[in-house]
């Protein structure tokens, strides 16, 4: 495994963001913009979900509405949080936030999956519309909440602690 990553790191694309003098805070500034309009839309279906948001408005129009947003943000923290990685793989792949990150991003997207499958495919019908959705949807919203809040926090502790700062 040590010798993939150090493989990583010695990419055209990671040695690009190592040395350039733009490279490293270019790919930052668009993972955090990817990050901000992603967990920032998706923050707003969430909040539908848990019903103390945009309370006349079904959460499936929510959804539809900001599933671009969200899902072009992901995109853009994806493709940019993967460069980071490739640049700084072994760093990462040993750093505890790095793993806590990954955890929390894959149980987000398990979230969102269950729910999608199990709770809004059988009975959205039912709730869709109620200013207040019933406790399993209000459960996947502040779950996904606390997720996504747990992905920024070990990606902020991770800066933290894989550089040596001055």
């Amino acid at each position: 495994m040590l010798a993939v990553l150090e493989w990583l790191e010695n990419t055209r694309l990671a040695i690009l963001i190592q040395e350039s003098q733009y490279g490293f805070p270019f790919v930052v500034a668009v993972h955090i913009l990817g990050l901000t309009v992603s967990v920032g839309t998706l923050l707003w279906v969430d909040l539908r979900m848990l019903g103390v948001a945009l309370r006349g408005l079904r959460v499936s129009a929510v959804y539809r509405g900001l599933a671009p947003w969200f899902f072009a943000g992901f995109a853009l923290m994806f493709v940019s949080g993967a460069a980071l990685f490739t640049a700084f793989a072994t760093s990462a792949f040993a750093n505890l936030y790095f793993r806590l990150k990954l955890v929390a991003l894959l149980l987000a997207g398990v979230n969102a999956l269950v729910f999608h499958v199990v709770v809004a495919a059988k009975t959205s019908a039912k709730w869709d519309d109620a200013a207040r959705p019933p406790a399993g949807v209000r459960i996947a919203g502040l779950t996904s909440i606390v997720l996504w809040a747990g992905v920024i926090v070990a990606g902020r502790m991770m800066s933290y602690t894989m550089f040596s700062y001055p």
